[in-house]
């Protein structure tokens, strides 16, 4: 035992197991730790090593009596048979039979079905009508050949679950613990050894908990395999459930018509999806009626609006780097296509990025004291029904980036971790900031996502909090986007050139020309070209322009006894499919005139052969791309200033902007020609 062990055993004595005796029990029995934890908190909660190991072996004795392996089924019932009654451990699951009036149960691993059950069980268990629950049940045999129904009776169901639970025994004792202290705790109990995480790794493990602690939570966590994105929800409590393969329907997940009877949704704190690639609807409404559950609790089904309080989890893979995936797509790509919708990913509240977490390996699982798991979330299930969505009101106030739609997101988070780390809710100024800052984090990452679906509706990712005494205002990163931009600070070299264009996955993106100069005679060469006609093209224009009215610019350009190589580079991995001949025009006048850029500079807008300037097209959109880059300053074609008034205002004035009006005078502004 560490010193937290001690604290621990000391202070929530016969309320935590060494959760070392659960792994050593999990290899051989397959049953979920909070059924393991349910009777190791019966039998096995000393600190005494030789009481710890008898609790272990009476625990042992009792899954191979009474736990019903799939294998051995037979076995069972037969010793049922013979011994007239028998208890077994099991996951039960009820349905009515409408012919007879009567419920009936189902034993998942038993294998025997329509046995019935009394009304009692069903009216003080629900959710034995919803996927059914882990129990201890007492059965009986008795054979009589003029009957029809099972020989099989229940006696007895005693689900599997904590029966009560003061939660000011926890509040109250919060202030035993520093904050580091209860972190590691809430860690341990839920089977992690937060010793082998860094810091940022603990906040993303207490962040999967939020939805159990916290009404109507949408969480997003996508990353690689192996990373335990489905552990907490599958082993870790009893009020959430995971649906795997993501198969389901709108009478099971919401509202069954015929049954008039709700689905998932009103009886489980916590729904989440597993593998989101694989989540299907039967139904063509499925989608849309998530959708208003998501935005508002509630949804309707026939003439009624009905309330519901679980938070719904999609947790699933990547297939790729984060890097390759947001140069040419964005992080939701891995839902199914019919779900890749901005009003749906907008409903999300949070998106942990499970790229940052570690693969499981053995050393990852603690041996420590921690919570019986049953016990937390029992705790987590009675926190739900107090809210801490104003917690930073006290201290700070959010950014006017964030919409009516990102505050609610951003404050049920907020909620949710402060309910979990403080729940007695004492914190002081800077350890609220620092769950505000992860809240804003975790929403900012789904809203630069967003911008990339939808587009500038989704513009305004600058999301930031202001101090209510200094009124500072901070800003929040999201750290897979970068802290340098693509258009470093400072002049370039020059025959450096940025724009923005076309990309050939439908999306804009950010082009860097690099221009060099050597004797030769007169030979233009360009790499990193694509096979677009129209690249090419406008390549060609923008050559034959230089050759034609070079001396025009400056009598110092060389053309004849001069070779000029440029190379095209796709800073962002869209694919390069648009006009981008005044831009290369620029480029080729920078490096003969010897000439850098003006720092920070995006030159926008394209030219024809004679030298038209056209302006450019999704003036806001583009602008953004800029933005994100990196781009202070940028120049823009005089035919697009009437396109300003659909740039907003706050997006606009974030650059320098110079306007030109013909090749010429792009050239001299663009590199600061007096």
């Amino acid at each position: 035992m560490d010193a937290l062990d001690k604290k621990v055993f000391e202070i929530f004595s016969g309320r935590v197991v060494p959760k070392g005796a659960t792994k050593k029990i999990k290899n051989s029995a397959n049953v979920p730790t909070y059924v393991l934890e349910y009777l190791l908190g019966t039998y096995c909660t000393s600190d005494d090593e030789v009481e710890i190991e008898e609790g272990i072996e009476q625990v042992k004795r009792i899954l191979a009596d009474n736990y019903v392996r799939p294998d051995e089924a037979e076995k069972v019932k037969a010793k049922i048979k013979e011994k007239g009654n028998h208890t077994v451990i099991d996951k039960l699951s009820v349905k009515l039979n409408e012919k007879t009036d009567t419920f009936e149960a189902d034993f998942m691993f038993l294998g025997i079905s329509k046995i019935y059950v009394h009304p009692k069980y069903v009216r003080e268990y629900e959710k034995l009508l919803a996927g059914g629950i882990w129990c201890i049940v007492d059965m009986s045999y008795f054979y009589n050949e003029d009957e029809k129904g099972s020989p099989f009776i229940i006696n007895d169901i005693t689900p599997i679950q904590m029966p009560n639970l003061d939660k000011s025994e926890i509040i109250e004792a919060r202030k035993n613990f520093s904050k580091e202290e209860w972190i590691d705790f809430i860690l341990r109990s839920t089977g992690m050894e937060p010793t082998q995480f860094d810091y940022r790794v603990k906040w993303h493990l207490l962040a999967r908990l939020a939805p159990l602690v916290e009404n109507n939570v949408n969480l997003c966590e996508l990353g690689p395999r192996g990373t335990g994105k489905s552990h907490i929800y599958k082993e870790i409590s009893p009020n959430s459930i995971l649906i795997s393969g993501g198969q389901t329907t709108v009478a099971n997940l919401f509202y069954n018509m015929g049954r008039r009877q709700v689905g998932l949704v009103g009886l489980w704190d916590c729904v989440a999806f597993d593998e989101v690639a694989g989540i299907n609807f039967k139904d063509k409404d499925g989608v849309q009626i998530m959708k208003d559950y998501m935005a508002s609790g509630s949804f309707a089904r026939g003439k009624d609006a009905i309330q519901a309080n679980a938070s719904m989890v999609f947790v699933g893979n990547i297939n790729q780097s984060v890097d390759s995936l947001l140069k040419t797509s964005h992080l939701f790509e891995p839902f199914p296509e019919a779900m890749i919708d901005s009003a749906f990913f907008d409903r999300m509240h949070c998106y942990i990025p499970g790229w940052e977490i570690p693969k499981m390996r053995p050393e990852f699982f603690t041996d420590n004291y921690g919570f019986i798991s049953d016990y937390i979330a029992e705790f987590f299930r009675e926190m739900r029904k107090t809210p801490q969505t104003d917690a930073f009101d006290k201290y700070f106030r959010l950014g006017r980036c964030l919409n009516q739609r990102d505050t609610i997101a951003v404050r049920k988070m907020v909620s949710g971790l402060t309910k979990i780390i403080y729940p007695d809710g004492v914190f002081a100024e800077e350890e609220i900031e620092e769950v505000l800052k992860y809240a804003i984090e975790g929403r900012r990452r789904v809203k630069e996502q967003l911008k990339k679906i939808g587009g500038m509706e989704f513009y305004d990712v600058q999301f930031s909090y202001i101090k209510n005494d200094t009124m500072e205002e901070l800003f929040v990163p999201v750290l897979e986007q970068g802290g340098g931009k693509l258009i470093s600070e400072g002049v370039g070299k020059p025959g450096h050139i940025y724009t923005v264009a076309n990309g050939s996955n439908g999306m804009k993106g950010l082009f860097k020309f690099e221009t060099t100069m050597a004797e030769g005679g007169g030979k233009f060469e360009v790499t990193g070209l694509t096979n677009s006609k129209e690249v090419k093209e406008s390549v060609k224009i923008a050559q034959n322009y230089f050759k034609a009215n070079a001396k025009q610019i400056s009598q110092s350009i060389s053309i004849d006894s001069r070779n000029y190589v440029m190379q095209v580079q796709d800073c962002q991995g869209v694919g390069l499919d648009g006009n981008i001949s005044l831009a290369v025009l620029v480029a080729y006048c920078g490096c003969a005139l010897d000439k850098p850029a003006l720092p920070q500079l995006c030159v926008l807008g394209s030219m024809s052969i004679g030298g038209t300037i056209n302006k450019v097209d999704e003036l806001a959109s583009t602008l953004q791309v800029c933005f994100d880059a990196g781009a202070k300053r940028v120049l823009l074609p005089m035919s697009s200033a009437a396109d300003i008034a659909t740039v907003p205002s706050d997006l606009f004035a974030k650059f320098q902007i110079s306007f030109y009006s013909s090749p010429e005078d792009a050239v001299i502004k663009a590199l600061g020609i007096e």
